[in-house]
């Protein structure tokens, strides 16, 4: 059937098409069921959707919002429409019913506030609240998000999940039950319920479908409600095999030999959300060994690693992470790993430690590799001791991975081409690839991450640059020469290995 004519007051015999269930899928079954339509057909970026109400706009702008297609509606039998549902998706597995594999749910004692047992009483703990915030919760670990964000509107409410770097929003609950919500996260992560006028911030542990899950609860208020974010910290999704990071092997090895050095300083840097902390995990794990008393001071503990020692950092009552780090030389230690250096003192006490013979592993925020010796320059340290202490910089973001499931040949426009042949010149007959959009990578195209690295090796020309005081550029200048390969560069093999694109490379890197 040609559905070009289709509009909202065109009536479809659902009874006759010859519906793709690839295509049908693209909607979420309870959207579908609570929205009363179908997904009839998909052209381009363009969806074709059988509804009961075809005017129906929070319908057509909520498929919109977590599918990325346009919508073309059209009329059609309600009966047909509920057949249709039950035919395309009936072979799914009830959502509602693997919520019962929700068996526990723990609260953090160290979070918890008073609660008033009345205030526990009302509709925070009626069962549709609870099985409502259970199924938020599994969803968002069935498809790996990172964070669930709900945030009051005006008429509604917006529920949306962080999945590889990028906000997908998900079929919101009614408006009504915004406090009720709001209230039930209130009550799993120790907070208080009756405060809504200041922000608050706890935790809690689920476990889900076998899964151990930590949760990290942010509550701020808003003109319309309290916005609630969670952050998963989903612990079997945790990688801590570091030949399993990507790193090539001449990369590889220069990151073993200076993290299996006895003294010095490793660092890290990139952006929030780069996954910096999933690879000093690693490196931990890599050199964890009963010999070793390895101690971390961290902002939050994000993951609870066997056999080291983990403190969560108090800024409140003075125990940040340049006290801890004093106390932690007092503990006779071998490794420390810092959350993050952000003033002299930190970074003063982590280069004592590592001129000491201990190994130190911590994190800044700058936009490179070379621009860290820049930063702790600026901070106040001696260039003499960044120069005895550092073994090695590490520069890091993420990147999404091309569903392989959709993944296609395509040709770029003409000026990525042409970023990608500047970068990579020695690249001959390349074939690019894309995720033409599937229900395994929800229409996206990208399913899943993968990581970019800039090594920066303190090299004796280098430590001899910072000693005379040419930083900046020249030190930069020099780390090239020694062989670093840039962010842009390292993520252009990526594309040339058809893991990502360049779209996707130049949006986290530039040089």
């Amino acid at each position: 059937m040609d559905y070009a004519d289709t509009s909202p007051e065109a009536v479809l015999d659902l009874s006759t098409l010859d519906v793709d269930s690839h295509v049908v899928r693209l909607i979420p079954r309870e959207m579908a069921r609570r929205f009363r339509l179908i997904a009839v057909a998909r052209e381009g970026d363009t969806l074709v959707v059988a509804m009961e109400d075809p005017l129906d706009v929070i319908a057509t702008d909520t498929i919109t919002a977590n599918t990325g297609c346009e919508v073309r509606t059209a009329k059609a039998d309600p009966a047909m429409i509920v057949a249709a549902i039950d035919k395309f998706y009936g072979d799914e597995i009830d959502v509602e019913k693997s919520i019962q594999n929700i068996v526990d749910v723990e609260v953090e004692t160290s979070a918890a506030a008073e609660v008033d047992a009345e205030q526990l009483s009302i509709e925070p703990n009626d069962a549709p609240v609870i099985r409502l915030v259970n199924l938020i919760m599994l969803q968002a670990i069935q498809e790996g998000a990172s964070d669930i964000h709900i945030e009051p509107r005006e008429r509604d409410i917006c529920v949306r999940l962080r999945v590889d770097g990028v906000l997908r929003a998900i079929l919101p609950p009614p408006k009504k039950m915004q406090w009720a919500i709001t209230s039930r996260i209130k009550i799993l992560s120790g907070l208080n319920i009756a405060e809504r006028r200041l922000p608050q911030d706890g935790s809690c542990r689920v476990r889900i479908m076998g899964r151990e899950v930590d949760i990290r609860v942010s509550i701020i208020p808003t003109i319309y409600g309290e916005k609630v974010v969670m952050r998963l910290l989903d612990k079997m999704n945790l990688k801590t095999d570091i030949e399993q990071l990507g790193f090539d092997e001449r990369s590889l090895g220069i990151i073993k030999k200076a993290i299996h050095a006895p003294h010095g300083m490793v660092l890290l840097t990139g952006p929030t959300g780069s996954g910096k902390t999933t690879t000093l995990y690693s490196a931990l794990s890599e050199i964890n060994s009963p010999d070793k008393n390895i101690m971390t001071v961290e902002d939050p503990v994000e993951y609870e690693l066997a056999g080291v020692n983990q403190v969560h950092a108090r800024p409140d009552i003075g125990l940040d992470f340049a006290a801890a780090l004093r106390s932690f030389l007092r503990q006779d230690p071998d490794v420390i790993l810092v959350g993050e250096i952000r003033d002299l003192e930190t970074v003063s006490i982590a280069i004592k430690a590592a001129q000491t013979g201990h190994l130190v592993f911590s994190t800044l925020h700058t936009n490179d590799a070379t621009s860290a010796v820049d930063r702790m320059l600026n901070m106040g340290a001696e260039p003499y001791l960044i120069c005895a202490s550092l073994n090695l910089i590490i520069a890091q973001r993420l990147v999404r991975r091309i569903c392989e499931n959709c993944k296609e040949a395509y040709e770029p426009d003409a000026h990525l081409v042409e970023r990608f042949r500047e970068v990579l010149p020695e690249a001959k007959d390349m074939t690019f690839y894309r995720g033409a959009g599937c229900s395994e990578c929800g229409n996206i195209g990208y399913k899943g991450r993968m990581a970019l690295y800039e090594l920066f090796p303190m090299s004796r020309r280098a430590r001899e640059l910072v000693l005379s005081g040419q930083v900046g550029g020249a030190v930069r200048d020099q780390a090239l020469e020694d062989g670093m390969e840039p962010l842009i560069a390292n993520g252009m093999q990526r594309v040339l290995q058809g893991a990502t694109t360049i779209d996707e490379v130049l949006s986290v890197a530039t040089g």
